[in-house]
């Protein structure tokens, strides 16, 4: 760079002998700085208060030593250059000094041909470990990024591959179809588990399915399905306290339908009946076993419930065919995990198991694809 010009002034000296023509310099200090000429301390104090003289010191030192290692480089380079990066003014040598990371290839692809690796000589072991520190913290940062991406590309196969996560829900439902084979033999299995009695790992994990088909499976579409109608809230408790329905077409009548009991052209009869039963542990309430209720609709509100009766009571009606297929099949000498195993493994090879899921599979798509009634 150049030079700065000194703050001096040139005077005659005017002393004893006006013959004399001796120039004499004198040189102003900063305005920052007092000296006192006198004093060897307060020169000391100079050289703290004056940061600028110190970093040009240190930017000449820099310049000086790099200049010297490039020469030294200059006649035992044997190798190709690293990826450092070349840095040709004086600035950014004071700000990244001798710096031994290695840059990304963004970094990498913005400097010149040459490299820093020229102006650097490793003189002792010390700096070989360093390098090697530097490298395994590059690495260390590195796989994390690689985890990410691995978390990724998995999250990308799941999504425009369903069926590799499908496995997973059929996992559950294997589970809960062995409960309810269970229960069907010893009606109290049920009950143990959401009392908290039964603690062994396959009770926990029977019951961790059935949270999940209720939790996941079932319940959030039935609220989308209620949050998206008119139905009145006693309709809705008549279609959750009977599990048998049926809608039968008839001749079609302008009238209050008795769903949303909005002015509809109702030609829809439901028929609800059955027994009321516990929505857990799936005991049935024998009161008022004959009931039935006959309620007309129109055709929005009798398709919607058709949809919303068919997942609300799945699970009970599961239940109910597995209790039939024990009845039917059952030993009574045979303990009962021998029968259950038995049972279970008949129904899997058989397919039974997995047409029921995807029973289940038409009602969730059923429910999902419901329209918002206008």
């Amino acid at each position: 760079g150049k030079r700065k010009r000194s703050n001096s002034s040139v005077l005659y000296d005017s002393d004893e002998s006006q013959d004399s023509d001796i120039l004499v310099r004198k040189v102003f200090a900063k305005r920052r700085c007092i000296v006192d000429e006198d004093d060897s301390a307060e020169e000391q104090q100079h050289d703290k208060t004056c940061p600028t003289e110190n970093v040009f010191t240190r930017k000449q030192k820099v310049c000086a030593k790099l200049k010297e290692l490039a020469r030294k480089r200059a006649t035992r380079r044997s190798c190709s250059s690293a990826p450092w990066e070349d840095s040709n003014s004086e600035a950014e040598i004071e700000e990244e000094p001798l710096c031994h990371l290695p840059l990304t290839p963004t970094e990498g692809s913005e400097s010149d041909s040459d490299s820093m690796e020229d102006f650097i000589v490793e003189e002792d072991e010390d700096d070989d470990n360093d390098d090697d520190n530097n490298t395994e913290h590059v690495k260390s940062e590195n796989q994390p990024q690689k985890k990410q991406l691995n978390t990724s590309s998995s999250e990308v196969l799941s999504y425009h591959i369903p069926q590799l996560t499908r496995c997973d829900h059929y996992v559950h439902f294997k589970r809960i179809v062995k409960a309810f084979l269970i229960n069907a033999i010893d009606d109290t299995f049920l009950s143990s588990l959401y009392d908290g009695t039964r603690q062994k790992k396959y009770a926990q994990d029977m019951l961790l399915s059935l949270h999940y088909l209720d939790d996941r499976f079932i319940q959030p579409r039935l609220e989308n399905l209620i949050a998206r109608s008119r139905w009145k809230d006693r309709y809705k408790e008549r279609v959750d306290c009977y599990p048998d329905v049926r809608i039968i077409l008839k001749n079609p009548k302008s009238m209050s339908c008795q769903a949303c009991e909005l002015k509809r052209c109702c030609k829809f009869n439901v028929l609800l009946s059955g027994q009321l039963y516990n929505s857990k542990t799936l005991e049935v309430d024998n009161f008022m076993s004959s009931d039935k209720q006959v309620l007309k609709v129109g055709m929005v509100c009798a398709n919607r419930t058709r949809v919303y009766h068919s997942l609300k009571h799945f699970k009970y009606k599961l239940y109910v065919d597995c209790s039939s297929v024990a009845r039917l099949d059952g030993v009574e000498d045979e303990p009962v995990k021998d029968t259950v195993e038995r049972l279970f493994s008949h129904l899997e090879e058989s397919g039974w198991i997995w047409k029921r899921y995807n029973d289940l599979e038409d009602c969730m798509d059923d429910a999902d694809s419901f329209q918002e009634e206008k």
